[in-house]
């Protein structure tokens, strides 16, 4: 079992930068990949990115390739997102997830935290 806790959306103009984190519980962070995904209102839950257990198997959406960065301290629990220049269609509720597979597919994830909203003003 593991438990997800984002933190680190908000409010940002365009242009700014925001870093998510997602703190997990359980002594079997390591062996996860971790994702991120994202929701707009109207709209299907899409990938963000991923990383896999080793930190090895970097993935990102066209749409964020370039501007968002996704790493992981498997000593901290943690996985973070670094997003930059950041634009209003990135307004969303950003999701970590874990998954036992590498792939960029959110019903291959096991576990997913609540959610974080991040909104980006024009």
């Amino acid at each position: 079992q593991v438990q997800l806790v984002e933190s680190g959306g908000g409010l940002v103009q365009a242009g700014g930068s925001l870093r998510l984190s997602c703190a997990a519980s359980g002594r079997t962070f390591s062996t996860y990949t971790m994702g991120w995904f994202r929701q707009a209102p109207g709209k299907d839950r899409e990938f963000v990115a991923h990383i896999g257990w080793r930190g090895g198997s970097v993935q990102y959406a066209d749409a964020v390739k370039g501007r968002f960065t996704i790493y992981r301290d498997n000593a901290k629990n943690t996985v973070y997102l670094q997003m930059n220049s950041l634009k209003p269609e990135d307004t969303a509720v950003y999701y970590c997830a874990a998954s036992r597979v590498t792939r960029p597919v959110a019903v291959l994830y096991d576990y997913w935290g609540q959610g974080s909203q991040v909104t980006v003003s024009s």
